[in-house]
């Protein structure tokens, strides 16, 4: 294996994920709802690209394509994902020298063939050279729509900070290798978290060029969330997908009115705990506290180093999004995790899934 801050496929960040349905008219509205906007339309496929800031979405419904299918699997979904690379041939010959399985993506005439593996769940990771301003992909395979800007701002997100994979219980080793020995990722932090009836293990790999980040969930113990993703999944995936800003209360606001819809808020004693978890933090606890945002890091140093996050409910069947301010902090919230995670497992509670709470039969009296 490669030196860890070796990067011998020359990473340099996510340049989009993919996304598909079995139906259209499902994935628009939510993206719609976070601030993103339709830019362009591919030359000769049923595929779309939106954007906001430097993130950039692709809704794939091309009929035969490898999202066609893997629509029809797992419902409307985050189907594959794109990275960055210096020297995309390199990079594939690269992947499959270390065992990677080709996906071959179907073109048109004049049209870019895009060097793409196999990657988690089935989906499809594409590794693309092309992504300087006026020489993309899209300036060669698009049409920009009229009149309306290449890179709006949006509600304020201006990058895919991270997204996380749910896998099969006794499957993140494998996963873990996979980016390993593939594209040499390392972990960069552990968790194990507990609730009162679940519980899961994550670890959290970061590419060598610090700007990919995944981390990889199992379950710790049966019927837990990530079982429950799993299930209602059809298989592992893409869990949600996290986007970064500047001002994460100015957005949240900007999201809210929109229509977004958050997973339910950390209990009061959260909020009360945060000044003895992290003292002299400095942020508006009651401002925190009116909108759910959660708030991790340190200040142990001269300079606080913190994190706001909060996330959005499943919005798209069990898939859901994370927004995020980062001040000096490159953590995942692992203080922060616990609290996210008792917060499904009391969703998960109310609804019967676990806890041993029966969810009412419709009809049954009050």
């Amino acid at each position: 294996m490669a030196d860890l801050f070796e990067n011998p496929m020359g990473l340099d960040g996510f340049e989009f994920v993919e996304f598909t349905a079995p139906d259209k008219g499902v994935l628009e509205p939510v993206f719609e709802t976070m601030g993103f906007t339709q830019v362009a339309v591919h030359r000769t496929k049923d595929v779309a690209l939106w954007r906001q800031g430097d993130i950039n979405f692709v809704t794939n419904y091309e009929p035969g394509s490898p999202a066609w299918y893997y629509g029809r699997e797992h419902g409307p979904s985050a189907c594959g994902m794109a990275f960055r690379v210096k020297d995309a041939t390199l990079a594939y010959n690269w992947a499959l020298e270390k065992g990677a399985q080709p996906v071959q993506v179907e073109t048109g005439p004049m049209e870019l063939r895009l060097p793409a593996i196999k990657g988690i769940g089935g989906a499809t990771l594409y590794l693309i050279d092309r992504y300087a301003e006026g020489q993309s992909i899209y300036d060669i395979d698009f049409h920009w729509l009229e009149g309306v800007e290449r890179k709006p701002a949006g509600l304020g997100f201006h990058t895919l900070d991270h997204l996380t994979h749910n896998v099969y219980r006794g499957r993140m080793g494998y996963w873990a290798r996979y980016y390993e020995e593939l594209f040499n990722f390392r972990e960069i932090r552990y968790f194990d978290i507990k609730g009162e009836y679940t519980g899961l293990l994550s670890k959290a790999m970061t590419a060598p060029d610090g700007k990919i980040r995944i981390p990889l969930n199992e379950e710790a113990k049966g019927g837990g969330q990530i079982e429950e993703f799993l299930m209602a999944y059809n298989g592992e995936g893409i869990q949600h997908i996290a986007f970064a800003c500047d001002d994460l209360l100015a957005c949240y606001d900007r999201l809210k009115a929109a229509g977004t819809k958050f997973m339910p808020a950390p209990p009061e004693t959260y909020y009360q705990m945060l000044e003895e978890r992290l003292p002299g933090h400095g942020e508006p606890v009651a401002e925190l506290q009116s909108r759910g945002i959660l708030l991790d890091g340190s200040t142990d140093g001269e300079k606080p180093r913190l994190l706001l996050q909060i996330f959005s409910a499943n919005v798209l069947g069990p898939v859901f999004f994370e927004f995020i301010q980062r001040k000096d902090d490159d953590g995942f919230g692992e203080g922060n995790f616990k609290a996210l995670f008792e917060s499904i497992e009391r969703e998960q509670v109310a609804r019967g899934v676990v806890g041993g709470k029966q969810p009412e039969k419709e009809g049954a009296k009050q």
